[in-house]
């Protein structure tokens, strides 16, 4: 039997499975069916009894439930549920790096399957129920397309034939192909018929106005109060404001209306006002109460209510529907309710008034849905009574917690970067890599202070295995010097979506020089090629000026290489200065100096396959798209978005571009707004999670929280989102000898969230800041010097060293923390506090050359 429709398969799938569950249920039929875009077919077993057309057609109050006891065993749903599980990660890989086979994944999906029914409200289950219903299928619609087949308004024809027409001809079709390896059905789709869900959950999450979570009940009685005239602010205060009352809430009684008058005497102005004909006494539900005379011909129209005599004409006529209108006016005045609430108010039956608030829904003057906390029934509500509950809901939300010091906002900033618990492994790399995308990073800094302070025993290789794999790009931001810049890291699959769109360009771009041209023509022809291809291309010369050519692509974010490398050797050149005895005799210009030089240049700043970045992006964002993508990402790595982050991450056009998008995620739920930092700018953005971590760093810690972290690190705040703190007494000479800013080298120690100290690249001076009072001030110094003895050690590993001469401009045995350096083991020598040199460190050739390649440039010994 195939039915032919127009109405597409979102609307056949449904039909389809409830017909098929109809016929099983009533007449024990195992029908096998099939749907495409132009109909189904069913396909039933011999039988002497022919089906009719009511067997095809279903009420839509009983779709649904028909619906839900077929879906569970249709092939359908074990794929969904096998997709659905694979995302939950309930069917990890055996062997990471490595596909697994599709019928390997069909067979585990079938095993998880056989045991998660036995558990009705088990996630994953309940997720692929809602996902075929909702994503699939098109439930409303095949309803409203069996609703009007009852009515009427859409014509049935049953035809018989021997041939079949070629609409059904491409179905019959389809469904062979469909039941042609039906045998290899996996065993998900076979298990899958003894699966049972919890209902009540599944209508949760069906629910088209499921807002139980979102509306906060507090909210919700305070928009009832304002609605019912409960509030002080909205009560009556003379008769003119009785007749108001009476006119926007309809009917009330003798003690309805002494709650809503703002004193005892306006209540007794009511016989005055039942005198004056403004007003009618009538009987409504067994029960006296008074109804405006202007509403008088409604109530005896709708409810039957008898009205006293010698009431005008004009009050008297007919209206059209006057149930509506009296429905309609308690929905404006009060919040969700059900249909037994209605029919509890007028004594009415319940079914004339389901009739009622049915047609204002599909008229859109109703909502349905679940609304009240803690609620267990559907409800009705009017859209702008619920548009003024959620708004207040959401401004509860914002007002939820209180702005935080900014000492703890810097706690949290650290905490969220998880700096304070680094991890470990290749995974942990990854993670941390996801949240950086986009930063503008220093890249002499990257792999020294900004990875290591996240991943505890980093190693370089671990980033070359990412870049190797394709997993990670970096993006050059802007040059800084000669040997040294500002990078940005990505996924490589986040990279069209986080990269700034050609039409908003950097602003202050400089114009290519003829090379670089040259080069960008190259690889737009030719792809990701090594320098020797790419210096021939550009006819030779000498390889500086490719070399050259390329950093200034690469610092304008238009190409990049498949490796790290050539940015370590461009801020740790190679400290062999001497040439080759070899190299020395060639003339200069000979091909042999040319083939050296350029091989020994190739090998360096230029090692590896340069490409272009526009042949990885193959989607063109609009600014507004871009700007979606972006917000998220700031919300994944600051945790608290705000305008001043805007500013410290160079957002071309400010708060402003990404102000709609966080915007719109707040009104769907994903974010809350408020003020939840002092002294930072309103309009605050944050993530439910930070909002709770915020919360749970308001108390002081136990033990004290030190951290040594760059001052390039996006993770401290001071000298970006915070102002850096001045010392009392300190005049604008000192503060501009020793001045404070997040360049290179410059690092911080950080108490509690509180700046404790900054240092300097290369700098004996040392800016303290340390609290005025006691004891605080004495641990603060202790722990300060713990730390910095811990860094003197650490670099004296690193045949670096720290010097302490000046500590606020003023000589460091001078100053207060001087004998808490002594106690931590510095020595007071004459060009200040050192640390004590360790024992000499043995260690074999290859971990010598290895120290070697990890220090920094300005050391140029021999390890």
């Amino acid at each position: 039997v195939c039915v032919l429709t127009p109405f597409g398969s979102r609307v056949h799938a449904p039909w389809c499975m409830a017909v098929t569950a109809k016929l099983r249920a009533e007449r024990g039929l195992e029908v096998e069916s099939m749907w495409s875009d132009d109909g189904f077919v069913l396909r039933l077993p011999d039988s002497d009894a022919a089906l009719e057309v009511d067997d095809f057609v279903l009420s839509p109050a009983e779709l649904k439930d028909l619906v839900l006891r077929q879906l569970g065993s249709t092939s359908l749903f074990a794929a969904k549920f096998r997709e659905a599980a694979s995302r939950a990660l309930l069917l990890p890989k055996r062997r990471p790096g490595m596909r697994a086979p599709l019928w390997q994944q069909r067979k585990r999906a079938a095993d998880l399957l056989a045991v998660a029914a036995r558990y009705s409200s088990f996630p994953v289950i309940l997720e692929t129920y809602r996902e075929c219903i909702r994503d699939v299928f098109d439930l409303p619609a095949a309803a409203g397309v069996l609703g009007k087949i009852q009515r009427g308004d859409i014509r049935l024809t049953r035809v018989e034939s021997e041939k079949p027409s070629p609409f059904a001809a491409a179905l019959l079709f389809s469904y062979i192909a469909n039941y042609i390896y039906e045998g290899d059905a996996p065993l998900a789709e076979r298990r899958a018929q003894a699966l049972s869900i919890d209902q009540s959950q599944l209508e949760e999450l069906l629910g088209d106005t499921d807002l139980r979570e979102l509306l906060d009940a507090a909210a919700l009685e305070e928009v009832e109060a304002k609605l019912q005239a409960l509030e002080p602010d909205y009560q009556a205060r003379h008769m003119d404001g009785l007749h108001d009352l009476l006119l926007k809430l309809g009917d009330l009684s003798d003690a309805e209306i002494v709650a809503r008058s703002a004193r005892p005497e306006v209540a007794g102005l009511l016989p005055e006002l039942l005198a004056a004909r403004r007003g009618v006494r009538v009987r409504i539900a067994r029960e006296s109460r008074v109804i405006p005379v202007e509403y008088a011909g409604r109530y005896r129209d709708a409810l039957g209510t008898p009205l006293p005599p010698g009431l005008a004409e004009a009050f008297l006529e007919e209206g059209p529907e006057p149930l509506t209108e009296i429905i309609r006016r308690y929905a404006r005045t009060h919040g969700p309710f059900t249909t037994a609430d209605v029919s509890a108010r007028y004594q009415w039956q319940s079914s004339a008034i389901e009739t009622v608030l049915r047609n204002l829904n599909s008229q859109g003057k109703l909502l349905e849905g679940e609304f009240r906390p803690n609620g267990h029934h559907r409800e009705w509500c009017d859209p702008e009574v619920l548009r003024q509950i959620r708004r207040k809901s959401l401004a509860r939300l914002r007002r939820e917690i209180e702005p935080v010091e900014q000492a703890t906002f810097v706690r949290f900033s650290t905490r969220w970067q998880g700096l304070t618990v680094p991890r470990r492994g290749l995974n942990a790399l990854l993670d941390s890599i996801e949240t950086m995308q986009g930063a503008a990073i220093l890249a002499s800094e990257l792999e020294t202070e900004i990875l290591p302070a996240r991943i505890a025993d980093y190693h370089p290789e671990n980033l070359d295995a990412l870049m190797a794999a394709g997993e990670v790009t970096w993006l050059g931001v802007e040059q800084i010097g000669d040997r040294n810049g500002r990078i940005a890291l990505y996924l490589t699959e986040s990279l069209p979506l986080l990269r700034l769109p050609e039409t908003l360009p950097a602003a202050g771009e400089k114009p290519r020089s003829e090379r670089a041209e040259k080069i960008s023509a190259f690889l737009a022809r030719q792809g990701a090629s090594f320098f020797s291809e790419i210096h021939a291309a550009c006819g030779g010369g000498f390889p500086g000026d490719t070399v050259e050519a390329l950093w200034e692509l690469a610092w304008a974010g238009r190409i990049t290489n498949d490796t790290f490398y050539p940015l370590r050797k461009l801020f740790r050149p190679d400290d062999r200065k001497r040439k080759p005895e070899s190299f020395e005799n060639e003339r200069p210009g000979s091909p042999g100096y040319l083939r050296r030089l350029r091989s020994r240049t190739s090998t360096g700043q230029a090692q590896g396959r340069w490409s272009l970045i526009n042949q990885r992006i193959t989607v063109a964002l609009t600014p507004t798209q871009w700007s979606a993508n972006v917000a998220p990402q700031l919300l994944q790595r600051h945790g608290i978005v705000m305008r001043e982050t805007a500013i410290a991450e160079n957002i071309p056009g400010g708060y402003n571009t990404i102000y709609p998008a966080l915007k719109t995620m707040e009104d769907s739920g994903w974010v809350r707004r408020g003020m939840f930092v002092a002294g930072m700018g309103a309009a605050q953005f944050a993530m439910p999670a930070a909002v709770d971590m915020l919360r749970s760093l308001r108390m002081d810690p136990s033990s004290p929280e030190v951290l040594h972290l760059a001052a390039t690190d996006f993770a401290n705040p001071y000298g970006a989102l915070i102002a850096w703190p001045k010392i009392d007494g300190q005049t604008e000479e000192s503060a501009q000898h020793h001045s404070m800013a997040r360049t290179a080298g410059a690092s911080v120690i950080l108490i509690n969230g509180l700046l404790a100290a900054f240092l300097r690249r290369r700098n004996p001076a040392l800016r303290v800041f340390l609290p005025e009072s006691e004891p605080e001030r004495s641990q603060f110094a202790r722990e300060l010097a713990n730390k910095l003895a811990a860094l003197a050690i650490q670099r004296q590993s690193r045949r670096q060293g720290l010097l302490i001469g000046e500590i606020n401009d003023a000589p460091a045995r001078e100053h207060f923390l001087a004998p808490r350096l002594e106690e931590a083991g510095f020595v007071n020598t004459v060009l200040g506090y050192q640390m004590r040199r360790s024992k000499p460190l043995i260690v074999t050739a290859d971990a010598a050359a290895e120290i070697e390649e990890q220090n920094s440039p300005d050391i140029q010994e021999s390890a």
